[in-house]
């Protein structure tokens, strides 16, 4: 009688074609845009949601960081000053020229405050008045660096 070990090895074994290889799918990148990170910073009971009231009084703590002579209003350079304390570079959007919206080259807070509900009411996917950390994510699919875009097909080819 043959051993069952040398059985197998004498069986042969066919060969495995090769699978065709597939372009591979973009990694998924998540995304917060500057005005989401200011947003989820002014969470202040750190819920993980910011509410409307936790977002005017955020806004307004942020502007008087910058007013500190109680102006009422600040310019394009202390607008700067604001964007890169509070979204983290001074070019960061929003630009001073959507907040400005009466084009006197001053922002003042009800300007900003306006700019902010005018972006929660965008990202507010549920409609309830505050804005989730889920809701502050977007999720974009990236093209590897190491890969081409695609061209367009022509049509007739």
């Amino acid at each position: 009688m043959i051993p069952f070990a040398i059985l197998l090895q004498a069986v042969p074994v066919p060969a495995v074609p090769a699978i065709p290889s597939l372009p591979a799918q973009p990694p998924a990148t998540m995304v917060v845009e500057p005005v989401g990170m200011a947003i989820a910073g002014f969470d202040a009971n750190m819920d993980g949601s910011t509410s409307a009231a936790e977002l005017a009084s955020g806004v307004r703590r942020s502007f008087d960081a910058i007013d500190t002579a109680h102006a009422g209003s600040i310019g394009y350079i202390g607008f700067a000053d604001w964007a890169e304390r509070w979204l983290g570079d001074r070019n960061a959007l929003p630009s001073p020229f959507e907040i400005d919206t009466d084009g006197d080259n001053r922002i003042t807070l009800a300007e900003l405050q306006a700019q902010f509900a005018r972006v929660v009411a965008r990202l507010d996917r549920n409609k309830d008045g505050a804005v989730s950390r889920a809701e502050l994510l977007t999720i974009r699919a990236s093209v590897p660096r190491d890969r081409p875009p695609e061209k367009p097909k022509r049509k007739g080819k």
